[in-house]
């Protein structure tokens, strides 16, 4: 099973970002953070990059359950959602799965949360 749940849009760059923070809303998430790799990595270091963008998302209510199951948990969040155009000018949105990040804190309750997660996941990405 992959790391990530993925899909292929038709739709631009900025349209695909401001898509999926709508959907991610629509489940319940909002976005933390906003991290814009092209432009880190060409300020940073010179480098140029695709369009690329680390969106750090959150769902207060299965954040605060997970923090209640395993306090250590917040090494493994926020979840993360990328927005990103490949070297064809395709776009591509992606999130964790949290199905596969999880499965190996061995936690049953644990991992009941992130099975709910995935789903909403899962849907955001469906639904771009």
């Amino acid at each position: 099973m992959k790391y990530y749940i993925s899909k292929y849009t038709e739709l631009t760059y900025e349209e695909a970002i401001t898509k999926v923070i709508d959907c991610l809303r629509t489940e319940g998430f909002g976005v933390l953070t906003q991290l814009d790799v092209k432009k880190t990595l060409k300020n940073k270091i010179g480098a140029d990059f695709n369009k690329y963008i680390i969106l750090g998302t959150c769902n207060p209510i299965f954040a605060h359950k997970a923090l209640q199951i395993e306090e250590r948990i917040g090494i493994m969040m926020p979840c993360n959602v990328v927005v990103r155009e490949d070297n064809q000018g395709k776009v591509e949105v992606l999130a964790i799965n949290t199905k596969v990040t999880m499965a190996n804190i061995q936690n049953k309750e644990l991992l009941s949360a992130a099975n709910k997660i995935y789903d909403k996941l899962n849907s955001v990405i469906s639904n771009v």
